[in-house]
């Protein structure tokens, strides 16, 4: 076998090993561009539709049941449509459609990581990148929801900085992080009841996933070391 052919041999085995390795790579890598493309109109929309590519695949990868993989697809390619024609035509309402799917692909993906985790009573070294996907898909959720509530009901989010505008795809992803980690820093906040109320459930959502799921992992892999 040649070296090309066993290096893409390589490669597939590895994605199919540590799906969920792959996707928190995916999202850290587009989490250290975005900067770059922040202010570029269309640069958003861009990478959120490579990440639901990722996503969709990471899901087909983990859940191999063919209803789920349909379920992933069917959410994912008119994300990815709307994505692209809202560059196209610089349309406020398919960035918003493309928004509300996009959020819908992330917390399916995040839902079936959840599933995967809890399946059985051996943690794996996926499932422990899988638990820090998860973080990520979540987060990327909740900033998608908050770009529909900004654009629903404008004024839901203010800030330091020209404190009357609309707040950037990057301002509302940071809120979302620094809300899910419950870390309490940053200098976006809510105005709007509905804003509120959506950054009271990712408070929930994080607390949750932090009791339920991670202590959880935390807990069997060390029950795993005393048996040994």
């Amino acid at each position: 076998m040649s070296e090309p052919r066993l290096s893409s041999l390589r490669w597939r085995v590895t994605v199919r090993r540590h799906p969920s390795a792959f996707l928190l790579a995916v999202q850290l890598l587009s989490l250290v561009l975005y900067p770059l493309f922040d202010e570029m109109r269309g640069g958003r929309v861009v990478f959120g539709a490579f990440g639901v590519l990722a996503l969709a695949l990471a899901v087909w990868v983990v859940n191999r049941s063919p209803a789920i993989k349909w379920i992933a697809w069917l959410l994912a390619v008119p994300a990815f449509g709307f994505s692209l024609l809202s560059v196209l035509f610089a349309s406020e309402s398919l960035l918003v459609l493309s928004s509300a799917l996009e959020a819908a692909v992330y917390f399916y993906a995040a839902g079936s990581l959840i599933a995967y985790m809890m399946s059985d009573h051996r943690v794996t070294s996926d499932e422990l990148f899988a638990a820090g996907a998860t973080f990520t898909l979540l987060a990327w959720g909740f900033a998608y929801v908050f770009v529909v509530c900004q654009a629903w009901y404008p004024g839901s989010f203010t800030g330091a900085l020209n404190p009357g505008q609309p707040r950037s795809w990057l301002e509302l992803l940071s809120l979302s992080f620094t809300n899910l980690s419950a870390v309490g820093l940053g200098d976006v906040i809510p105005l709007g009841s509905t804003a509120r109320v959506l950054v009271m459930l990712e408070q929930l959502a994080g607390v949750g996933y932090l009791a339920a799921v991670v202590s959880r992992l935390i807990g069997l892999t060390l029950l795993r070391h005393e048996r040994r």
